[in-house]
């Protein structure tokens, strides 16, 4: 049974958490999944999905900004964030599969995404899924390959399934994002942080990297065909995914622009302002270039 760190409708109405817009959970292909919607009312959707092991507060920073000409859908996917997770779906191209389904529940036709970490393999696996859906999507912060993987997460994915089922997983989640993070994370946020990976959530999500070996080579291949416009957008000083894993991705991909800013892993919470003036420029218009 894959554990659901929320399972009432929520609002957000707390003093301990920023403002991200209107937060609730909705049920999308029988799962509860959480989500915030915020932003302009008219103008070109903008779905970011959050990383891992942070949620949808990881874009706290930037939602001011990007949402200043368009309406934004943050999502928490299946098994990350607050969301409840499905075996099924722990992997970049089902989850890609499940970006249509949250697209089609809110009747999205054309949209910009934004997916940092896990997203980024998602989401290229999303557009090549449905090339129409996308108008441009932006990427970075994510492995491209397990052998570009570093530290840590190159332990998780040769970590076998179950291998910490025995500890709780939201303290080692904290833990780790505070230790990367280089700048300090509001209270309540480390504590939704917590509580997404908390007990048995943080192995479970692993089972997604565990999958890297297998899909991500897929990827790569594919990646010549794909003719979405895509912004690749990652730390100079990334210790988990180093900037080879981004060049991979402009190397192979027809439409890119790859840009690196002083920074670590989470760019987005170590230099939102840098993150939303180059996310911001690419969705008003820049990504036509590419």
């Amino acid at each position: 049974m894959f554990e659901n760190a929320q399972s009432a409708k929520e609002r957000t109405v707390s003093k301990d958490l920023p403002n991200i817009g209107d937060v609730e959970t909705t049920v999308i292909d029988g799962l509860q999944i959480r989500v915030a919607r915020t932003g302009a009312r008219t103008g070109m959707p903008v779905l970011l999905t959050s990383p891992w092991p942070e949620s949808l507060y990881a874009f706290r920073d930037v939602t001011t900004d990007l949402g200043k000409h368009s309406p934004l859908v943050l999502v928490d996917l299946p098994g990350f964030g607050r969301s409840e997770g499905r075996a099924d779906l722990f992997s970049p191209e089902r989850m890609g599969d499940f970006i249509g389904k949250i697209a089609d529940h809110f009747g999205l036709e054309r949209l910009h995404a934004i997916g940092p970490d896990i997203g980024t393999s998602t989401l290229l696996f999303a557009a090549l899924c449905r090339p129409a859906l996308f108008e441009s999507i932006v990427v970075g912060s994510g492995a491209t390959s397990p052998d570009l993987a570093a530290s840590h997460l190159t332990d998780l994915i040769a970590s076998p399934a179950g291998a910490f089922a025995a500890i709780d997983g939201g303290d080692f989640a904290a833990g780790f994002v505070s230790q990367a993070a280089m700048r300090g994370i509001p209270s309540g946020v480390l504590e939704d942080y917590r509580l997404s990976s908390s007990g048995r959530r943080f192995d479970e999500a692993a089972n997604f990297v565990r999958t890297y070996p297998r899909e991500l080579p897929r990827l790569r291949t594919l990646l010549p065909t794909l003719e979405t416009p895509v912004l690749i957008i990652a730390g100079k000083h990334d210790p988990l995914v180093p900037p080879p894993n981004g060049q991979l991705l402009a190397d192979h991909l027809p439409r890119n622009r790859y840009t690196l800013l002083e920074g670590g892993h989470a760019i987005w919470e170590d230099a939102p302002e840098d993150y939303a003036r180059a996310v911001g420029s690419w969705l008003e218009g820049d990504y036509r270039s590419a």
